[in-house]
Parts: C-alpha cells; structure tokens; sequence
C-alpha cells in the first residue's frame, strides 16, 4: 500500500488517520500464529513433557508423548523451552510456524548433583563412595518409613523390617557392616542439612533425593556421628514458573503368607497332645485379619515467582497391621518457603514440618501364642464377665490371645515437629555465608490399659490396670557455614568451612495406677484407682531428664586440575559432652583423590569410553552414639524403706565413672572406579572398603573394691569389616517409543572381632551372646570370639538320635555321646547369622505409555537358628500345647528334650520376587490435569529359599547377633498388592 501526504484540510488528515490504524490492527491480526513443531535432545530423540511458555504471559504447552507441541503467539515473542536435564532454550519467532527445538543437555544434571557433608559436588567431581539416588527411582512398595524404598538399591546398605507388615513396626539399617557391641549402628540421617532428622516424619513423595555417605572421606565432616556412614535427604522445593499441583494416592491389601503351621484340632487330637474341649479353633486366623488395608493420600502444591518459591504439601495415611489390633493413623505436611533478594544478594528459607500419629500397638507374645494354644479351646465363652474362655495356666503363659488385643489397650499418641530456617549472604559470585538455625522435636504419650473383666485381670486380684508415659525429645541446631567457589584456568577450587551446635535434651514423665471404680475412662483417669494410695510410701509416677551437648569446627577444600586431577581434603575438630574429661575433644581427617582417565590422551581416542574415574580415599570418623553421663558418677534413688515410722529415699551411686571415656574410632579405607561406556548406555561403579573400629565400647569387668561396681563403661577392642560393591545399570534398548534397562547392585561383607582388650585393659578373649529363654535353660546360642567373624553360632553337633528318639551329640574328639554326657568343651562353631552377600537386580521397561518394573534381591551365604522349631516343633513340647506340623514330620524321629545343637539351623539364603509394578500413563492438554498415572504393584510375591521356618527376611540379619530371633516373638509376613494413582495438573 503507498500513501501520498497532501497539503489539505482536516478531512484528508481523519481519513488518514483512520486507514493507519486499519492498516495497523490487520497487520497484528496477522502476526497471530499457531506454532507447531518438536522438541528433541541433541540426538534427535523427541522429549516429551517439555514445558513451553511465551516469555512474559502465562501462555503455555507440554509436548506429548512423541515430543510434539502446538501454541499459538505473535511474530516477534520469544519462545522458552525447558525440561529436566537440559539446558533452557530460548527462540525468538518469525513467521515460520514450523519448530524443530533441540535441547542441549544440562552438564551439570548430566553428571547428577550430588549432596556431600555441607555442600554439592557435581558426580564428575566426587572422589569418595557415595550413592545418589533419585526420588524417581525409589521402588513403589508402601513403607511406613520412606527409608525402606531404598531397599536393595544402594550396595552395602541393609535395611530390614522383621516386624512385617505391622504399621508401626521400624526397620534395622546397617551400612557396611556392624560397628559396634554397646553404641550404635545406624547410618546418621541428615535432611536438608540439619542432623538428626526424623525419617517417619518424611512423606515419599517429598522426597527429591538420598545421598549415601559410605567410606570415611565422605562421612568425616560429621565427626563423632559419622562412623557407621551418613544417609542425607534432600527433600523437594518450589520453582520459579506455572504453578503446579500433584495428587498421589494408593490403597494396598495384605494377606497374611509364608506362614508357620501348628496342628489343626483333628491332628492335635489324633497325636494325643492334649484334652479335647470340644472345639476347632484356628488361633492364627482368629488374631490375624483376613486383609490388612493401607490407604495413603498425599498432595502437594508448587510454584513461585523470580522472588519467591513455594511448595506445601499434606499427606494422610490410615493403616492396618495383619494383627486384629495394630493400626497408625497419621497426618502431617510439609511447607518449603524460598524469598530471594534483588540480584540474588541474598536469600532466606524457611522449612515447616508438622505430624500427628495415632498408634495401637501389635502384641507378638499374642500372636506366638496363637501358635501354642489347644486348638479345641474355644475363643469365647459366654458365662465368664469379658465372655471370652479362659486358659488354664501353661509353660507358655495362661492368656486368651484374641482377649489380649481385643481388650486390652496399647498405642500411643505422637508429635513430631521439624523446622529450620537459613540464611544466605552472596558476598560475590565466588564466596558467601549462611545461618541455620533448626528444631526437631518429638512427643510421645503412650498408654496402656486392661479392664477389669478381664482374666487376666480378675486373675490377678486387680480391678483394671492402666499407665501413661509422656516423653519429649528436642534437638537444636545451629551451622554457619562459609563458601568459596572458584576457577582460574585450568585450576578449580571450592572450600567451606564453619561450626556447628547441637543441643539435645530429653525429659520424661510416667504413672500408674490399679483397682478403678470403672472401666468407663480406661487410661484417661489413673487418680481414680485406689492401688498406688493403699500403701505409704507407694508412689506409681515418676520423671526424668537428660541433656547432651556437642560443639564442632570444620572445614574442607576441593581442588580440580583441569577437570582430570580431583582432591578433597577435610578436617573436623569436635567435643561433646558425653566424653570424659580427659577426651572431650578430637580430631577426624579425611582425604581422597580422583584421576579422571578418560580425560587422559591415551583414552581421549577411545570412542567407547564415556567417563572412567579412579578415585581413592582415607578417612576417619566417631561413634558417640552411647547414653548420656556414662562418663560421670551418678547417683540416684534405691527405693523407699521404712525408718523410725518414716520412709525414707536412698540414694547413692549408679556406676563407675570414666574420666577417659571417648568417642569409638573408625578408620577408613575406599578405593573405587566409576566407569560409563558405549554412549553411558552401561554406567556404575565398583568399590573396596576396609574399615577397622577401635576403642569399642562396652562394660568390663572391674575389681570390687576399689570399684564400687564390677563392671565399667570403658572403650576396649577392636574389629574390621571389608568387602565389595559393584553398581551396574545398562540400557539394553534405548529409543523412542521402547526403553529397556537393568541395574545390578550386589555387594560382599567379610567381618571379624580382632580383640577384647588393650594396654589398659586385658579382657577375655570371647563373649557369650544370646541367651535362650525358658522353658528350660538352653543356654548362649552365639559367641563373640577374637579372630571370627561376628554372628558364629557356637552350640553342640547335632549327631542323629537314640533309639528312644533322645538326641545324640559329637564331642570334642568327634565322638557320638549323649547330650547329658556332653560337657561345654565339647561345643563348636556350627555357623554363621550374617549373609557374606547382598545382591539386587531391578528390570525396567517401558514401551510407549507403559511401564513395567520387576524388583528381585537376595541375601546368600548365612544361617538362621530356627527357633520356633526349637521351641515349638517337638513332639517333647507340654502336654495339652500345640506344637508346629514339623513336630509330626521333619522332627518326627525326635521325641526326648530339645537340646540346643545345629540341628536347629538352616540356610537362609533367599531370593525374593519383591516388587513388581505395572504402570500407564496418559498426558493430555485438556486444561483439567496435565498428566495421570495408574499403577498397580505385588510386593513380597514370592520367596526362593530352603529356610523352613516362614520367611527368612523376619529374622535380623543386622546388628551383633544376626541370624536368630533370642526373644522367639512371631510376627507373619505378607504378601501386599497396591493400587495407586498420580495426578499432575
């Protein structure tokens, strides 16, 4: 169009004005257009779920599942593109509607950020055993505690739940190995940097991250808390961007499986066991449910602004043991609050999170029972005031089993409080600062009570029983930390520095009371009984408290020479209160390097070698996870006793004090390689650990006088576990529409006890260890000895039996003998409770909108004592008691005594099905949600093994006495289908 400027009146100028602003508005009409294209990584493989947004409007879309897009925008506006992983594209528009984006990978995500004591290192920079794991990547089984979806997934690290799947039920973790007789063995769990975090008060899906800390150099940074490895959580923040919203939701269904068998009525009377009362009872099924059903609700919302980030979630959980009494209800959030500064001078982040659990306790003694009990009992019995039957005494116990848990009351009612806040300084773009200051803080109100119509009850001559316990458990902690980050040439330097306080205090208050009016208000009125005052002197309540201390300064540096040679250098200097006061103080070094080989000339070439990284470390760490004021004299209450018509208190002293009590001392050795070839398609990393512990704690003997105790809480002896670790995960197929990968985590643990003693104190040179309960007196099942490893069961050899069915054993020259010649010489080492090797291996497929996971892992090599036949699986068992089905089958030659010989023990050794998920998910531009996955999951599906005794994986297999149960409690596992649901929008 031309348009000539005349000289004319003010008509020429409003006709002229008016064809402008036409001109004017068609041409904008005609810069809308509809944009269509996709989005692929730098190998053209197309990225669904990539998020497009016009800059400076709220005009967005996601690619679909084959990377594809359409949004509509003006000729002239940029176009940002970003996905996870990958660095954010930016495209400004022109008149082609027709896109092809290609992202470039995010260097940084490519190597994975990785959490280390106080900082972030990227994975290529790492030169310490550490473990990352992603949040996505946790196996979809339930837990109760987020932890136990770790299980099988990082090499060396055992986590255990022999409770089942009763929902209140916590699980052993052990990483590399048991460390300790008298302190603890649990890793130390950091989340988002503050110590001493809560895992039941972490909801799965806020979880971003677990970092493990395996070896020395990684774990030195925590001192004193840091021998038996760090496990840090990072949980998840909000974005900058579109807000965003997840609902996650699953019920589950568990039956009970693998389950121990006593003889039905009909085989109970025909084996002349006991008195026929004229029923057929099936105990196990009366205090077990048929179904024990789990649902679990989280939300969470997210999102945020240059300036400000937010993400708050809820989650609901409503849970039932297999028993007819345990159940947990829970509820609790998570609120995580980002303010940053103009230019990013400075930022603060604030972190709030709340729970509130109901809990009814299992009873296993209740459950263990059920297994004993004459099957011709009935369950109720209308003429007694609970109406349900009761048992005459037994070796086992004189109770009603479905009386117990229907009647009496058990649980607890508890708090759990976590908040932090940091501040954040940037100085320069090369050095900043920050505060934390954080609170954790537990409540726990339990309570029992038994009414007064019950046997037991009226038994015992009380007319209802109750107690209440209050207990609070508070950690405070405060970090400064300094920062610096830089890089001049080839050189890279990143240091930190800072000190630390925690302060943790724990208080308590108890009572009880007997004899109540009324069973109206159970445990909720313990003034209204009449017991404790029937007697002067006789209180029923008491309290406590404790406080412990701990200061420490640190610092690190990690050095890079042309992104090829790695060091890391650390230090910590650190006191606490619980050591005596000739050892308040030390020090624990950690030191590793990295040579990244694949950077080298001579690999440069070598077109199949992605990343191959040698790395070394040494490291030393503490345990100072023992009680309060072991190092002092206490002095406390003896009892009230009755002088000149006056109770009195006694006091006086509670233990030998030890002015040179310290902390426990690991030293550390790793030597590993990190390896990815054939475009990384085959990744992971193999290591080698040896970790000697010295200065172990525990009681020894001490002379009496000038004692005035036998024994003192010293640090004596010493012990080394080693072994291997091997993570391998390889991308079979790799494409578009199919994907198929396998991981392999296996790892070894060799474990012995070196010594009992030291220059200060000569100790013997073997400990005895679980010691068998009554009926009967079995006996030590276990020995501790210097030079074996730790787990040796040590009893008699079993030698066949007599012609009466007595058992016969080997003595010391190999002779049969009957047990009642044999003498304690004549006892060996039969075997041993703690598995040499780990193993895992996890399948992944997803073909299109479908995924399918399969989860399988085993523990190879051990032992386990079966004690439920020991105890329960003769035919020698008390008249008028059930015995297991093995009584009458495999122990059926055996009729005289049991007698504590290797008889009793078997290979655990196991292979389980554990985990198979089936998922499909669907990603729609409707505007109502972005994406929806539906998913449907088996756990504990399957076990392989020769173990006869139920399922191996109830017995522990952490700790210092693996592979035996010395309390003989009972709890079945099961087998558990979930369905699951996960909405983003």
């Amino acid at each position: 169009m031309k348009i000539t400027l005349t000289k004319g009146g003010v008509f020429e100028t409003v006709c002229l004005f008016l064809i402008l602003l036409l001109s004017s508005a068609n041409l904008a009409a005609q810069q809308i257009k509809t944009y269509t294209g996709i989005v692929t990584d730098s190998k053209l493989v197309p990225v669904p779920g990539a998020n497009l947004v016009i800059k400076g409007t709220s005009n967005n879309a996601i690619t679909d599942f084959d990377g594809k897009f359409s949004i509509k925008a003006n000729v002239g506006e940029t176009l940002s593109c970003n996905f996870i992983g990958f660095g954010n594209k930016e495209i400004k528009l022109s008149s082609n509607t027709s896109l092809t984006i290609v992202l470039q990978e995010d260097i940084s995500t490519l190597n994975e950020v990785v959490v280390i004591g106080y900082g972030t290192l990227d994975k290529r920079e790492v030169t310490s055993a550490v473990t990352h794991i992603s949040g996505e990547d946790l196996i979809e089984n339930g837990p109760t505690n987020a932890i136990e979806s770790l299980t099988g997934k990082v090499a060396g690290l055992s986590i255990t739940n022999t409770g089942g799947t009763d929902p209140n039920a916590g699980p052993s973790i052990q990483l590399r190995g048991v460390t300790s007789r008298a302190a603890g063995t649990g890793p130390l769990i950091v989340v988002d940097g503050v110590i001493g975090g809560n895992l039941y008060n972490i909801n799965r899906n806020d979880i971003k991250s677990f970092d493990v800390l395996k070896d020395g150099s990684a774990s030195a940074m925590y001192g004193t808390q840091g021998s038996n490895g760090v496990i840090i959580i990072t949980t998840k923040t909000g974005k900058k961007g579109v807000a965003q919203a997840n609902y996650n939701a699953y019920t589950s269904f568990s039956v009970p499986t693998n389950q121990l068998k006593s003889l039905s009525a009909e085989q109970f009377i025909e084996n002349g066991r006991g008195i026929d009362y004229g029923a057929k009872t099936d105990w196990q099924k009366e205090v077990l449910r048929d179904v024990g059903i789990v649902k679990n609700h989280s939300l969470s919302l997210s999102g945020g602004s240059d300036f400000m980030t937010y993400r708050a979630s809820l989650d609901f959980r409503d849970a039932e043991g297999l028993d007819i009494r345990s159940a947990r209800k829970e509820y609790g959030g998570r609120i995580a609050l980002t303010h940053t500064g103009k230019n990013d001078k400075y930022s603060v982040t604030v972190n709030f999170a709340p729970r509130f659990i109901k809990r009814d306790n299992a009873d296993t003694n209740a459950i263990t029972k059920a297994l004993l009990l004459n099957p011709t009992y009935p369950v109720y019995d209308a003429s007694t005031p609970g109406g349900y039957t009761d048992i005459p005494p037994g070796s086992e116990g004189n109770f009603n089993p479905v009386e117990l848990l229907k009647l009496d009351l058990s649980g607890s009612e508890e708090k759990y409080l976590e908040m932090n806040s940091t501040f954040k300084l940037n100085l320069s773009d090369k050095l900043s600062t920050q505060v934390t200051i954080a609170q954790n803080t537990t409540d726990d109100f339990s309570y029992y009570f038994r009414p007064s119509i019950s046997n037991l009850a009226i038994r015992s001559g009380y007319k209802g029983e109750a107690n209440r316990a209050y207990n609070v458990n508070t950690q405070q902690n405060a970090d400064w930390l300094v920062n610096y980050n830089n890089k001049f040439g080839r050189h890279s330097v990143k240091v930190v520095g800072g000190y630390t306080y925690q302060y943790n205090v724990k208080s308590g208050l108890s009572a009880d009371n007997k004899d109540f009016t009324s069973d109206a208000l159970t445990y909720n009125n313990l003034g209204d009984g009449t017991f404790q005052s029937e007697e002067e002197g006789r209180t029923g309540f008491g309290s406590n408290k404790q406080d412990s201390r701990l200061i420490a300064f640190f610092g690190r540096a990690n050095y890079s020479f042309d992104d090829k040679y790695l060091l890391s250098a650390s230090l910590r200097h650190e006191g606490s209160s619980k050591f005596g006061e000739n050892n308040k103080w030390g020090n624990f070094p950690g030191l590793s390097v990295g040579w990244r080989l694949n950077k080298e000339s001579f690999l440069k070439d070598v077109s199949w070698i992605d990343d191959l990284k040698l790395r070394a470390d040494y490291g030393e760490t503490g345990n100072q996870a023992f009680d309060n004021y072991k190092s002092l004299a206490i002095y406390g209450g003896f009892g009230q006793y009755l002088y000149d018509g006056k109770y009195y208190t006694v006091w006086g002293p509670g233990n030998n004090p030890n002015a040179n009590l310290k902390w426990e001392v690991s030293k550390n050795i790793n030597v590993g390689l990190d390896f990815g070839f054939y475009d990384n398609r085959i990744t992971g990393s193999l290591n080698y650990y040896n970790r000697k512990q010295e200065d172990i704690l525990g009681d020894y003997r001490s002379p009496v006088p000038p004692n005035v105790f036998s024994t003192t809480f010293v640090n004596v002896g010493s012990m080394r576990n080693e072994g291997f670790e091997l993570d391998l995960s390889y991308d079979v197929i790799r494409n578009n529409n199919l994907n198929y990968n396998v991981t392999f985590v296996g790892s070894s643990n060799n474990n012995k006890f070196l010594s009992f003693s030291n220059e200060l104190f000569e100790g013997q040179s073997y400990s005895d260890l679980v010691y068998l309960p009554s009926p009967g007196t079995p006996g030590p099942a276990q020995r501790l000895q210097e030079g074996r490893r730790i787990g040796e069961f040590y009893m008699w050899k079993f030698a066949g039996v007599d012609q009466f069915g007595n058992m016969l054993v080997l003595d010391k020259d190999n002779k049969v003998i009957h047990q009642n010649e044999a003498t304690e010489d004549d006892k060996r080492f039969v075997g041993n409770g703690a598995p040499k090797y780990f193993a895992s291996l996890n399948q992944k497929v997803t073909y299109k909108n479908w995924d399918l996971t399969v989860f399988l892992r085993g523990a190879f090599e051990y032992d386990i004592f079966n004690i439920h036949d020991f105890y329960y699986g003769l035919d020698s068992s008390p008249e008028n008691e059930n015995v297991l089905a093995s009584a009458y089958g495999k122990n059926k030659l055996i009729k005289g005594d049991k007698v504590l010989t290797d008889y009793f023990l078997e290979k655990g050794d196991y292979v389980k099905l554990d985990v198979v998920t089936i998922g499909y998910t669907l990603k729609t531009k409707s505007g109502y949600f972005d994406s929806l996955r539906l998913f449907a999951t088996g756990n504990n599906l399957a076990t392989f093994t020769s173990f006869s005794g139920g399922d191996p994986t109830i017995y522990p297999v952490n700790g210092l006495t693996p592979g035996i149960n010395g309390s003989k409690s009972y709890y079945p596992s099961a087998t558990t289908y979930l369905l699951g649901i996960n909405l983003n929008f």
